[in-house]
């Protein structure tokens, strides 16, 4: 079967006070799309009111939410499924990381292995933590398993270039992804996870450095034009790999300051040769 996954990082779930324009457009986007699957970050406002925004979001996708709470920042991660995709498991985990890690077991039509997908949101604040965070996704790393891993890292893969203006970056900022020199961007995290058996299939499929965040509406922020938003997968999944994609258009340049980034696969049902 053919899967389409959507990654974004959505800044603020596309609110900026009770201003949800940018929110409307992220909409308007995923429908255009039709994602089977949509890993979300930055659920901000998403735990309340009894989850309103989560079933709204829900009824205009045509798609199941699932929601993992980040109590110390706000910053939910959810995932969202696509019917004839059903949900067998989902567990959340805050306690391990800065924001959440939401990870949801997934039933495929006419295939016995289940997929496995976690939506993730590393810590923003430095790379020590970052690392630490790694730590707990590279022993989920089977290689015989069908596995999914996206998100906004907030770091630098060791395949990329060092990202444009990083040195014009206030020190505040450059501090929150400088390695230990000071002067270059740490690369450890996606370093770690590649050693463990985690497979980047941007890097995979020939879309090495080709940055996720600044868009043009958010340039003069926090970051440098750098790749940070990641699709990993065990080697079984990498194996079905198609396509890779980040979205840029008129819409993604003022929906958030991240670019979705869109990545496609062929499973084939069981029994049939790989």
């Amino acid at each position: 079967m053919k899967l389409t996954v959507l990654t974004y990082n959505t800044l603020f779930a596309g609110w900026d006070g009770s201003d949800d324009r940018r929110a409307q457009t992220q909409v308007e986007l995923i429908q255009s799309v039709r994602p089977d699957i949509f890993l979300m970050q930055e659920a901000r406002g998403y735990a309340d009111d009894g989850q309103r925004r989560l079933f709204e979001l829900e009824a205009r996708l045509g798609m199941r939410g699932f929601l993992a709470l980040a109590p110390r920042t706000g910053q939910h991660v959810a995932i969202f499924l696509r019917a004839p995709l059903s949900a067998t498991r989902f567990d959340a985990d805050s306690a391990t990381f800065h924001h959440a890690l939401a990870t949801l077991t997934v039933r495929l039509p006419d295939h016995q292995r289940p997929l496995t997908l976690l939506s993730a949101h590393l810590c923003p604040n430095g790379p020590e933590i970052r690392r630490r965070e790694a730590e707990t996704l590279a022993v989920l790393a089977d290689p015989e398993r069908l596995l999914l891993l996206a998100g906004d890292f907030n770091t630098l893969s060791p395949h990329d270039p060092e990202p444009a203006g990083f040195a014009a970056l206030p020190a505040q900022h450059r501090a929150r992804y400088a390695s230990a020199d000071g002067l270059t961007v740490d690369r450890q995290v996606l370093s770690r996870l590649e050693m463990a058996g985690w497979v980047d299939i941007g890097h995979l499929l020939g879309h090495t450095g080709e940055p996720t965040v600044p868009t043009a509406s958010f340039t003069g922020s926090e970051f440098a034009s750098m790749r940070c938003d990641y699709v990993l997968t065990s080697r079984l999944l990498a194996g079905y790999a198609r396509d890779y994609q980040v979205l840029r258009t008129a819409a993604t340049d003022t929906a958030s300051d991240h670019f979705p980034v869109l990545a496609t696969f062929e499973i084939p049902d069981e029994g049939v040769a790989r």
